[in-house]
């Protein structure tokens, strides 16, 4: 017999022993969950209860085959009849037994994604949709845009809103497709990985025979990560149960809502929240003690928890004693930030290996900086979540660019910006390059001819090469360029990547000369070792952080509109998302968390360093959380003795304008006249900066000021209110809803009226 008080915690063996009925274990980060899991299978086996009736779903194989070896391993292997494995396996072999009424006698396969790319394309081609439309999204951003509107059961045309505000001309073509698509699949007999889902649903509910079988077989069922279900798989889990409108049955659902990241892949965290709900009767067990991390760091963890707007509440704890301080570190600047990172991951491998140190972020450009000043350091690195900069396609065609610059016969960088335009292929190419390199006046003018674009991307490199500015210009001059060329190849994502170059700019504000900063970008740490983990940092997403675990981990870029993103503002449950990620961010530190926050960022509307605000979760924390370093002009740490959440001052560094970049030269080596570029129609009228335009924030909650909704076509004056940003003055009337707002300490937004409060006069 297993001496499960011995082997677990208190509320790990009330989990892992606890009766029938539904329960919902509410495991917080590093509380054990997989132990808890293990054990209760166990458990299950020595009651009596027969392993060919235990339902064990996952999210990956991997895990559900770990679970199940380690507690045949206590039950000296008495669980080879479990079954065990992912929702979409689950759901495939339930269909081979039950099969969905509209395939009557044929028989059916399952597409994988090489399958279901092929059958999108087939059906965009059968349609005519695209053609001669280079910015017509690919077919595998289409196959990705399809599911997601699937995953999470909202109209096409609502994802497209969302997350590709861009590709909304192209919304009702894009449903179009989707119907042909859902035809195609029925007309050939085929599945993609989400209908096993939802033919699966169906069966439960449309075949009472084959649902009352499967519940009969399935008497226990536990899921992991529940957190992650999308709503499709928790109406499996509860149709499994039982019934609906009838008390389910045994369910054990694992997870922790704080750790509900993933969204973007269709799950959503009300399934574990409303689980009570779906679940009449169930207990909820918390898992609170930690097994990873020290008592600062859940702190830390604990505080973001509190501020949630909906959760389990649930303390972090953990037996260990000790631990160092969480360390909030204010830099000058994102730049000097990359420095101060790199620094102290030179301490920290005094005591550490690199492989147990981390740099979190939110995205993946966000480490851009800092990948640069490890390579100067000869700090190796790999990075997750993203590529590396210089690997990027975009990257390397601005890269291009500047590479031609400096030299006119560089024929790799010439034959990359050659293929960028149509009509030019490799010979024809080369054929270019010869004339270009000739310099031959007539035998240029002949050759370019028939590629009038690419002749003008030729006369902008030459205008540049005539100025002398430094090299932070002449990259924001050369992105202006790049910029139809960047909307029409990456169509499907071009708003990401722009955003992503515009760091090229920050990265290149510390160089005088381009050739130096272009030598910089080249010249990465040596990847002799690149076997070798143990030799490594890691650099890495949150995202792709989760489940992960090292010793010291620094996050980086926590101010506003980076983390929190600023896409986050515009709904509510996206901001709480961040929290969570917030949350997973600092429970992969195990002994050393550092949280970074730049007082400044660079900004290519400003044209130099704007003052940034902290993170909203930065700001909650109190001054006991966390030991504050502030940088200061002199580029050294110093210790703050009191108070948090006000950066240094920046002084001068603020709202500093440099010149705008020179508009290349009218004349050119062709000897043409080229019209002088003029503003676009209305930009006198508007010089917030493009992400001040974009996303409206989160309606706020009431508070105790006197405070009335707006509402109506007539736009708000005066003072208002606002969740994030607090109180400000509307300065500015932007019809038909949308107004201007200081916010002292956020500067000036551009917000919804209908998420904003106004104050009675």
């Amino acid at each position: 017999m297993i001496d499960y008080a011995k082997a677990l915690n208190e509320a790990q063996y009330a989990a892992a022993t606890c009766g029938d009925g539904p329960v919902l274990v509410v495991a917080g980060a590093g509380s054990g969950k997989t132990r808890t899991i293990t054990y209760r299978l166990a458990w299950l086996a020595e009651q009596g209860v027969a392993p060919e009736s235990m339902l064990l779903l996952t999210f990956t194989r991997k895990a559900a085959q770990e679970m199940l070896h380690r507690a045949g391993l206590l039950c000296e292997h008495a669980l080879a009849g479990v079954q065990g494995g992912t929702f979409h396996a689950f759901a495939y072999g339930i269909l081979r037994r039950f099969r969905p009424e509209w395939l009557g006698d044929r028989p059916f396969t399952v597409m994988d994604s090489a399958d279901i790319t092929a059958a999108v394309k087939h059906c965009k081609e059968a349609l005519g949709l695209g053609k001669g439309d280079r910015a017509f999204p690919k077919t595998q951003t289409i196959v990705g845009l399809l599911s997601k509107a699937r995953n999470k059961e909202l109209p096409l045309a609502e994802i497209l809103q969302r997350e590709a505000f861009h590709l909304l001309p192209y919304a009702d073509g894009l449903t179009e497709l989707g119907r042909r698509y859902d035809a195609f699949r029925r007309e050939t007999g085929v599945m993609d990985y989400d209908d096993l889902l939802f033919e699966l649903e169906a069966i439960l509910r449309q075949d009472a025979r084959a649902a009352e079988l499967l519940r009969a077989r399935y008497r226990h069922i536990l899921v992991d990560e529940y957190q992650d279900t999308n709503l499709v798989q928790a109406r499996i889990v509860r149709l499994l149960a039982g019934p609906e409108g009838e008390a389910p049955g045994n369910v054990m659902a694992v997870g922790d809502e704080a750790q509900s990241i993933y969204a973007f892949r269709g799950a959503n965290v009300r399934n574990i929240l409303d689980f009570p709900k779906l679940f009449p009767g169930a207990r909820i067990i918390r898992l609170e003690e930690n097994y990873r991390s020290t008592q600062p760091i859940l702190a830390v963890a604990n505080n973001l928890l509190e501020h949630a707007a909906e959760s389990f509440r649930k303390t972090l704890f953990t037996r260990r004693e000790g631990g160092s301080p969480v360390r909030l570190v204010t830099p000058l600047s994102d730049k000097s930030q990359a420095r101060l990172v790199v620094e102290r991951i030179r301490e920290l491998l005094h005591t550490h290996l690199p492989h147990e140190i981390a740099v979190l972020f939110r995205a993946g450009f966000h480490s851009f900086a800092l990948e640069m000043a490890l390579n100067q350091a000869g700090i190796a690195f790999r990075k997750y979540g993203g590529l590396r900069y210089t690997e990027a396609a975009h990257v390397k065609d601005v890269i291009a660019f500047a590479r031609l610059l400096l030299n006119p016969l560089d024929m790799s960088a010439f034959e990359r910006l050659a293929a960028l335009h149509e009509g030019i292929g490799p010979r024809t190419a080369q054929k270019l390059y010869e004339a270009a390199a000739s310099g031959d006046t007539a035998r240029m003018a002949k050759a370019f001819a028939r590629h009038a674009a690419f002749r003008a991307d030729m006369e902008f490199i030459e205008s540049q090469r005539a100025h002398a500015q430094t090299p932070s210009l002449t990259l924001a001059a050369i992105l202006e360029q790049y910029r139809p060329l960047l909307e029409q190849h990456y169509s499907e994502d071009w708003p990401r990547r722009q955003q992503a170059l515009e760091e090229l700019l920050q990265m290149a504000a510390g160089y005088t000369e381009l050739d130096l900063f272009l030598a910089d970008l080249a010249l990465e740490s040596p990847e002799e070792d690149a076997g070798d983990g143990e030799n490594r940092i890691t650099l890495s997403t949150i995202h792709s952080a989760k489940g992960l675990e090292w010793n010291a981990v620094l996050i980086i870029d926590l101010v506003e509109d980076r983390f929190p993103s600023r896409h986050a503002l515009a709904r509510p449950e996206d901001f709480e998302e961040e929290r969570r990620l917030m949350y997973v961010a600092c429970t992969r530190a195990r002994q050393q968390l550092d949280l970074y926050a730049p007082a400044t960022l660079f900004s290519r509307a400003e044209q130099g360093m704007t003052h940034v605000n902290q993170s909203p979760f930065v700001r909650e924390m109190g001054p006991q959380l966390a030991e504050q370093w502030l940088e200061g002009f002199g580029g050294g740490l110093r210790r703050r003795e009191s108070g948090l959440g006000t950066p240094p001052e920046t002084g001068g560094m603020s709202g500093v304008r440099p010149p705008a970049p020179p508009r290349p030269a009218a004349g050119s080596f062709w000897g043409q006249e080229r019209a002088p570029l003029s503003p676009a129609a209305g930009e006198e009228d508007c010089q917030l900066p493009p992400e001040e335009r974009l996303a409206p924030a989160p309606p706020v909650a009431a508070s105790s000021a006197t405070t009335a909704p707006v509402g109506g076509p007539r736009l708000p004056q005066g003072y208002c209110r606002h969740r994030i940003f607090g109180r400000g003055k509307v300065v500015r009337q932007l019809p038909p809803d949308k107004v201007q707002v200081n916010f002292p300490g956020f500067g000036l937004k551009v917000i919804l009226a209908e998420y904003l409060l106004m104050e009675d006069d």
